[in-house]
């Protein structure tokens, strides 16, 4: 069984037929129907079941892990992470191409604050606060003890599932808190191509946050 199966068992954290956003369903038909091997479902978190770290990004890429159906592949978005994760010894290889290429992950695991593809990579407050149940699932989990965001929406989904004022716990880069559940949030910005091209975050930026993550 693979990584992705094994968490796919576990409907409490992942809802393929999920289509309670209507916006992002009707979405994702139209995408469908432009690219019919696309994946365009709800994207199921992908890594270590046994994690004690969850990281967050924001919501699947249009012709990234909305079709491929794996977090953080098949665009650019995943290039510096998958090679910052092997470099830490997360990752059993550098590149994650496609869903089927072998890649597994180690005490780490991979989710989205949105599950669905949205129309211009910007889901809503609302859509957002849908998916929060899957999120407080996976939090709950007793293993997991280090939550990474990968920029500002990620964040403030990850407080709201704690029920915490979001101007208590800015968002920064390499931002680190212990949130009152004993949770270690870790915040920082993500690893889009406009981030990474422009150097808002680059590899020794992104690199120094697994480095605080692992101390």
């Amino acid at each position: 069984m693979t990584q992705e199966q094994i968490i796919n068992s576990r409907s409490d954290c992942f809802d393929i037929e999920c289509r309670k956003c209507e916006r992002l369903a009707r979405f994702l038909v139209e995408v469908k129907a432009e690219f019919p091997d696309y994946y365009c479902k709800p994207v199921p978190p992908f890594g270590d079941p046994n994690a004690e770290m969850l990281l967050i990004g924001l919501a699947p890429g249009k012709h990234g892990a909305n079709a491929s159906g794996r977090p953080f592949t098949g665009d650019y978005a995943g290039l510096l992470l998958y090679e910052t994760l092997y470099k830490f010894g997360l990752a059993s290889q550098p590149t994650g191409a496609r869903a089927d290429d072998g890649l597994r992950l180690n005490n780490i695991r991979i989710i989205n604050a949105v599950k669905c593809l949205p129309p211009e990579n910007k889901p809503t407050t609302q859509e957002t606060d849908t998916c929060r149940e899957f999120l407080v699932t996976e939090f709950n989990d007793q293993k997991v003890k280090t939550l990474i965001a990968l920029g500002g929406i990620a964040h403030r989904a990850v407080l709201k599932t704690q029920g915490l004022v979001l101007s208590k716990y800015p968002f920064g880069h390499l931002s680190d808190y212990i949130l009152p559940s004993g949770l270690r949030l870790i915040s920082s910005y993500h690893c889009s191509r406009y981030n990474t091209q422009t150097e808002r975050a680059t590899p020794e930026m992104f690199e120094a946050v697994f480095a605080l993550a692992l101390k």
